[in-house]
């Protein structure tokens, strides 16, 4: 192996990343919700806890599923996280909005979204992911988008008041290899989003019932929510890796393949935002730049092969 391509693996080693995961499975008020909520929370909370060392599993529901709860495991993950760990926070259940305030349903008092984006702004973790999908979710974006913060919402607004299924295909995305569309061994934010979305859209159309629930998302920190991926809109989400599966799963619990992997996904992301930018670059510097990028990602992938 060349010292340089050494240098970059000891450093990329060095600084691997850990991902802190918060899943909250809300109130449900009936039963049937009840469990439907919890089962949702239980299947993400063994998908983060298999996906690696690296991986941070907080996972409330039933009784801990409380604003005291969640405000002590966002404030210890405050505490504990660095710039350069990644953090993603699910929510689950029913949620309101009265035109000002959105509000996550709890056991005993709920929490507003503007409170817990502030929570959210104490973790020190520069890339950060929330998925709300909740009813009445969409009116909660505004609040919680931040420069370097992606939101998802079930609904592209606060009126869509109804029950969500969003969070059924969300899990299904995180469980099912054919959503990896670039087939990159993991399963970005942006690749679950648009599976959950057509899984959602597809379940209205076979219930031959109205669509109550359009799922949105913001990774800007600027805009207003969209559906699709633009110039603007897009980048973040689908360079967040969510959850490692097949050989980078693997890869990622063995020490020997982690710095490997962690030059892997930067490389990747590095692409990912250079083609965003193709648009407005000279075509000769945007060829080069690309082939630079694919040429060492090729010498990163043979090492991994190995």
């Amino acid at each position: 192996m060349r010292p340089a391509l050494l240098w970059v693996l000891m450093t990329a080693l060095s600084a691997h990343a850990s991902v802190y995961y918060v899943t909250v499975a809300g109130l449900g008020g009936e039963p049937d919700y009840e469990q439907r909520f919890t089962a949702n929370a239980r299947d993400l909370d063994k998908l983060f806890k298999e996906s690696g060392s690296s991986a941070h599993v907080y996972t409330l529901s039933g009784p801990q599923a409380t604003r005291a709860q969640l405000t002590q495991t966002l404030a210890s993950i405050a505490h504990d996280a660095k710039p350069d760990d990644d953090f993603v926070l699910m929510l689950i259940g029913h949620g309101s909005f009265d035109g000002t305030d959105y509000k996550f349903n709890l056991v005993g008092p709920d929490i507003t979204a503007a409170e817990l984006a502030g929570m959210c702004d104490r973790i020190p973790a520069k890339r950060q992911l929330i998925v709300n999908t909740t009813s009445a979710s969409g009116g909660s974006v505004a609040a919680l988008e931040k420069p370097g913060r992606g939101v998802i919402a079930a609904t592209k607004s606060g009126t869509e008041k109804n029950a969500t299924v969003f969070a059924r295909y969300w899990v299904e995305a995180l469980q099912d290899p054919t959503a990896d569309i670039d087939k990159s061994d993991s399963i970005s934010a942006m690749e679950a989003f648009e599976f959950a979305q057509r899984k959602t859209a597809a379940f209205y159309e076979s219930q031959k019932r109205l669509a109550t629930e359009h799922p949105v998302f913001e990774d800007t920190g600027k805009n207003e929510p969209v559906r699709e991926p633009s110039k603007s809109e897009g980048v973040l989400l689908t360079n967040f890796t969510v959850l490692r599966i097949g050989a980078a799963q693997k890869q990622a619990n063995n020490p020997a393949k982690q710095a490997l992997l962690a030059k892997k996904e930067d490389l990747e992301q590095k692409i990912d935002a250079l083609k965003y930018q193709k648009a407005a670059m000279d075509p000769a510097d945007y060829k080069q730049q690309l082939t630079e990028l694919l040429v060492q990602l090729a010498q990163v992938q043979q090492e991994l092969d190995k």
